[in-house]
């Protein structure tokens, strides 16, 4: 079984207007309402790919219950940790564009002709207080799982955790043979590498950050010497998303793979590198570490270019172009 731990998952509020006028009354275009963290979006594309999964983390007052129920309602199983106090966090999402060409029944850019100019502004709760109590819970639970399950841990860890969560997960089940993702950023990435994960997702940016340097994606030479520094620091497989310019994989057989870029009109970043850890992860239950680069980079194109997280048929539609 693949478990997936979102720590301070939301729902998304995602607003479009045409122009924002600060402190007037503004309308909106167009809504929509996601039910997200990167471990939930992850659980979200395993789901279009006919994979299960379940979704962990911690869920609080009517927001909590909101996300809970969204989450079943897809067809993922849950097992979070209830909250006594607080609610799970909204965030805002607000789209401001002016429409260049067609716009067919009220649509936002959804016609390839469209063109966007604009800018995207997040607004984020800042999420419940997370006790030790229910720390220790979400621990119980994930002393549960079995040799050969996978276990995806993404994203920050919220203010009232412990700094090193991620660490104390892995090494509480270190006793068995479990695949461990990891999709983080700086030192909660670096911490977690003598524990030998089965796969970090760095993109070039991060990489960059990491060893202090620019990183190019053009440059793919320079990525994998660095992305090489991070396997021989113990990751087994480590794969560098860069946009617009593909992703490259180092597998633990000591293997690079690279691949390029679907084609398409991207309409939205939330979520293309969970939708991509999904994929790999996915394509990975074959064994073949070539076709899971393809399918997570075709996960993460449908993402990118749709309004929301990418679905099946777009999924399948863009790796064919791989």
């Amino acid at each position: 079984m693949i478990y997936t731990v979102t720590f301070n998952p939301a729902i998304d509020y995602v607003i479009h207007t045409d122009k924002v006028e600060l402190g007037s009354v503004n309308r909106v275009s167009k809504e929509a309402m996601f039910f997200g963290g990167k471990g939930i979006n992850v659980s979200a594309i395993l789901k279009e790919l006919d994979v299960e999964s379940v979704a962990l983390g911690f869920v609080a007052g009517f927001t909590g219950e909101a996300i809970e129920k969204g989450v079943e309602n897809m067809g993922i199983k849950t097992g979070f940790c209830h909250l006594k106090n607080g609610n799970s966090r909204i965030n805002v999402k607000l789209k401001e564009y002016n429409i260049k060409g067609n716009i067919k029944d009220n649509s936002v850019c959804d016609d390839l002709e469209n063109e966007r100019i604009g800018q995207e502004t997040e607004i984020n709760g800042q999420g419940p207080k997370i006790d030790n109590e229910s720390v220790e819970e979400l621990l119980c639970k994930l002393d549960g799982l079995q040799d050969d399950d996978i276990l995806i841990l993404a994203g920050s860890v919220p203010g009232s955790m412990p700094s090193n969560i991620y660490e104390i997960i892995i090494n509480r089940i270190s006793t068995k043979r479990i695949k461990i993702v990891v999709d983080a950023t700086r030192d909660l990435l670096l911490k977690v590498l003598p524990y030998k994960p089965f796969l970090i997702k760095p993109n070039n940016f991060e990489l960059g950050e990491i060893f202090n340097v620019n990183l190019d994606g053009k440059n793919v030479d320079e990525i994998f010497f660095y992305a090489k520094k991070l396997q021989d620091m113990s990751a087994k497989n480590v794969l560098v998303s860069m946009a617009g310019d593909g992703a490259l994989l180092l597998d633990e057989n000591g293997d690079t793979h690279k691949c390029g870029v679907c084609k398409g009109v991207v309409k939205n970043s939330v979520g293309a590198g969970d939708s991509m850890v999904a994929g790999f992860v996915a394509g990975f239950l074959d064994g073949d570490y070539e076709y899971a680069l393809k399918l997570g980079t075709a996960c993460g194109g449908a993402t990118a270019f749709a309004h929301g997280l990418g679905k099946k048929e777009d999924i399948y539609k863009l790796l064919q172009q791989l």
